[in-house]
Formats: structure tokens, sequence, C-alpha cells
């Protein structure tokens, strides 16, 4: 947007609008004095809740004078905006900065500083509350207003969060080798079945983007546009959480199936096998992996993905395995009928799931594909986890916000 000096200096002269905000600064040494950043991070989060937009320092948004930022202050006022986007508004806001040089009334090239910031899949609060633009200005978001941005980009999914579309993330951004296994026999053009698959979306201004399932079933590095989106998995000794007793730590990144397929590695690595002779020699893990791996596919499919980084933490412990998985639980399911009753927070996430194979050449984990659509993925959970140890596994919905499983490890007799 604006990407060359003449564009950005034709809309200056303009004005400013819904899509472009002006700010002169001041420095008093490394400082920015001006403009006050309670006030910018209300101008910035009222952007990133309302569309595409840029923000330009260096420029009076009064008499549209260049004013510029002295070179030696484009470092103090790049810093100025990133403790902003992160520290200031909630959840953070992603932007992007150029420095660049146009002419003031004069001719002379004045130093500015081009802020990008592209509309949010989240909503975001600033230090004086919810903010959207209309033209040139914020409003502070009336209730109806914000209780609909809510269901747009959170909990009420009337658009489906795995479909929206994830501002930066272009279809250059997602891997080749991914996207291809999902098209099947077509012919059309690949980015049209993409459409049609909702790995790619058109935003409200006709540029194409991958959608939120898109990244994560098809890019390497979705946590690049998702904050969150991996698996952090630590084995500790003994039975409690202590960073001083960690043996073994993790962060399980990449498209989904792979974060299934090195979560399962992670558990295998970190759990004990005990043997028996009576009669033969058996080897006993502690675990089921058709149950462990049904938890971590349930895990990733079901999680959601709105709630910004919140991340799916898998921790092993001498006595039990606790999953944790950020989101309530969809619908009207509880924690009393998840065994009994099937619902889906991610669909799309799910059917693609449902069409990528799983690597198990031993043939345990009984499976053809990650997801198999039947429901059946806590009754196993709960069966192969009480043969194993006896115990019956236990879901607890913490805060509603955060649903956690333990299964319980097999211990040598």
């Amino acid at each position: 947007m604006y990407d060359t000096p003449e564009d950005l200096l034709k809309r200056i002269r303009l004005g400013e609008d819904t899509a472009l905000e002006l700010k002169a600064i001041r420095l008093k040494g490394k400082r920015v004095v001006e403009p006050k950043r309670e006030d910018l991070a209300d101008e910035i989060a009222a952007m990133a809740n309302t569309a595409d937009g840029v923000l330009v320092l260096g420029v009076d948004d009064k008499t549209k004078d260049i004013l510029g930022i002295p070179r030696e202050g484009l470092e103090d006022a790049e810093r100025f905006v990133f403790e902003i986007c992160n520290d200031s508004i909630r959840p953070p806001v992603n932007f992007r900065t150029y420095r660049i040089e146009i002419p003031d009334d004069t001719g002379l090239l004045q130093s500015v500083l081009r802020v990008e910031i592209p509309r949010s899949l989240f909503v975001h609060e600033s230090p004086n509350g919810y903010f959207h633009r209309q033209g040139s200005s914020k409003r502070k978001m009336q209730p109806e207003v914000l209780a609909r941005l809510f269901q747009q980009r959170s909990q009420a999914r009337l658009i489906r969060f795995d479909e929206q579309a994830v501002p930066q993330a272009t279809f250059a951004d997602l891997d080749e080798g991914l996207w291809k296994r999902f098209l099947g026999p077509r012919t059309e053009d690949a980015k049209i079945t993409l459409k049609k698959l909702s790995i790619l979306a058109e935003n409200e201004a006709g540029g194409e983007y991958a959608t939120v399932t898109g990244v994560l079933m098809c890019s390497n590095k979705p946590h690049q546009w998702l904050p969150g989106a991996f698996i952090q998995a630590v084995r500790y000794r003994g039975i409690k959480q202590d960073s001083n007793y960690q043996i073994d730590a993790q962060e399980i990144t990449g498209h989904l199936d792979k974060q299934v397929s090195d979560a399962m590695v992670f558990v295998r690595r970190n759990m004990s096998v005990f043997a028996s002779k009576d009669p033969g020699r058996t080897e006993m893990p502690q675990y089921s992996d058709r149950a462990v791996f049904e938890a971590v596919v349930n895990a990733v499919a079901h999680r959601d993905y709105s709630i910004h980084g919140s991340k799916i933490r898998l921790f092993l412990f001498d006595n039990r395995l606790e999953l944790y998985s950020p989101g309530s639980l969809p619908n009207t399911l509880t924690v009393e009928s998840i065994a009994l009753r099937q619902s889906t927070r991610n669909e799309l996430i799910t059917s693609l799931l449902s069409k990528c194979p799983v690597d198990d050449p031993t043939s345990q984990l009984e499976r053809q594909f990650l997801m198999e659509k039947r429901g059946d993925g806590v009754p196993i959970i709960m069966e192969e986890s009480r043969k194993r140890s006896g115990r019956d596994p236990v879901y607890r919905l913490i805060d509603d916000a955060e649903l956690c499983l333990t299964i319980w490890a097999a211990m040598p007799e």
C-alpha cells in the first residue's frame, strides 16, 4: 500500500482517511515525546480492528507538511512503534516498517517512517478501550459493534475462524509440496482449487491471502502468523512441574501433521518401557501409542486458534502425561459427555487432516488417516489408557479456557 515515495506523497496531499493516519513526531534525545504513547496505541489498534492501513510518522496531520524525522532518530521512532504494538495493545498488533524519503514543500528530502498495519485476525484493546476507524478518525466501538466484531473474528464463528484470511500470509508463503497433496486429480488452475478448498481466500480489498487453515496445513512455520501454533513439550523428572528438573524440552513446530508426528517421537523418546518375563519377555511402554496419538490429533484439530499466543502444552512426568489444549469445549459439549458425543470447532482443519495419511509402519495406531471423523478418538483414549495403566484418563476444563487431559502411566509391578 503506497509502495513508492510518489504514491505516498500523493496520498498525504489528499489527507487522512480510513486507511491513512499521519503523525508528526518529536524526539528528546532518544525518547519520543510526541505523539503520546497511549494516543498512538489507540490509533494503531483502531486500524488493526478495521482494515489494512498505513501510519506515516514525520508528517503533520493538520497541515500535511512533511516535517521528517532526523536520520539518527529513525531507529528510536521504530522502537517506539514496536513497544506500543507489543506492550500497549492486547493482543499485540503485527506491523511492518519502512524508512523512506519524500520531499517537503521546498523540495528537500525528509526521512519518514511508513508503518503498515494489516487488518487483524483478532480484536485489539488499547489503553483507552476498543476502537475502530470511521473515515479519518478513530471511534470507540459501541457494544453492538464490538459484539459483532468478536463474532466475526473470535468465539461465535459466524465466519469460521479457520477459514479467515491471514494478513500478510500470501500464496508464496505456502509450501508447494504441502498444498499439492490436497488438490487431487483436478485440472483447473491451482489457485482456483485452493480457494474452493478455503486454503486461499480473498480479503475485503480483493487481495489473495492464505487462510488460517492454509498456514496451519500448508506452511512450515504457521507460528510466524499465528503465535502459539505449536506444541511445547517438556519431560520432567518426578511428578511436579519444576523447570529445575527438566530432562528434555522441545518446541514442536511445522504444519499440523508434522506436529503430530514429532509429538509422538517426543513421547516415545521420553517414556519408560518395562519388561516382563512371565511367561516370556514382553515389553510394556508406559503409554499406549494409540491413546497418545488420538489425544495429540484431537488437540491440534480442535484447539481454539483464535486465542492469541496460546499453545498446546505436552508435559510428561514419572507417573502421568498431561496435554493442555487452548479453548473451551465447543458448542454444548461437556467434560462428562466428551466420550459420548462429537463436536468440531475447526471443520476445515479436520477435513484436511482426514486426507493426511498416517506414517505408521508398525500398524500399531490402526489408522489410515490422521482423522477418520467417526468420533471414536476419545473412546479409544479412554479404553487404551485404562487397559495400559488400570486407571481412567481425566479430562478437566480449566477456567473455561483450556482443556487438560491426564493419562496415567503404567507402572512396573
